[in-house]
């Protein structure tokens, strides 16, 4: 998985950022104060909860059940 892969599904990361984490990025200035390295935390963490943005990168089984 590459950056470009997260970035193409930006909206699934800024829907992700919002439930998980309470962070509005429509809310303006909101990452203007924060570092990359914050950004990148956040992102990483999404990719291993049951977030939009890693079921969306998951290769795993699609079996019944499964949302995408």
């Amino acid at each position: 998985m590459s950056w470009l892969d997260l970035l193409t599904r930006w909206d699934l990361i800024e829907a992700d950022l919002h439930q998980t984490y309470g962070i509005d990025l429509d809310r303006s200035g909101a990452l203007r104060d924060r570092s990359w390295r914050w950004l990148r935390t956040r992102i990483a963490g999404l990719l291993v909860c049951d977030s939009r943005i890693a079921r969306a990168l998951d290769p795993g089984d699609d079996g019944p059940g499964r949302r995408r």
